[in-house]
């Protein structure tokens, strides 16, 4: 049997479970889609741009309102925004001179608020 020591966060066994390693191998995604989901978690690491989220998950709104919610300049809501829409994680749509942003779809909406519960829960 495998003892697992809490206190130093190893495994004291050298058994290797053949059959979970490869059944688990056989599920894993490939590799380019494992770096590209770490590129959305990376996204998410910042908290302007977490806010921003937070934001559009209320409503859709435009650089100049989000720059007031958020206490910030337009220069620095419109740079977060672009690494968003890069991730495609947020849409635009013009109205006149108003460009207007909205969360692209509910996979984005999906994945905030079961981050939000989680963060909650704990």
């Amino acid at each position: 049997m495998c003892a697992y020591t809490a206190e130093v966060d190893r495994c004291d066994c050298n058994i290797i479970h053949e059959e979970v390693v490869n059944d688990v191998r056989r599920h894993m995604p490939d590799e380019d889609i494992l770096l590209n989901l770490s590129d959305i978690f990376k996204v998410f690491s910042d908290s302007t741009r977490v806010k921003i989220l937070c934001a559009l998950f209320q409503a859709e709104m435009c650089v100049c309102d989000i720059a007031v919610l958020l206490g910030m300049t337009k220069s620095s809501i419109s740079h977060q925004l672009r690494i968003l829409k890069q991730a495609k994680l947020v849409n635009y749509r013009k109205d006149g001179k108003v460009v207007y942003y909205s969360l692209a779809d509910e996979h984005v909406k999906t994945i905030f608020n079961q981050s939000l519960l989680l963060v909650c829960e704990n």
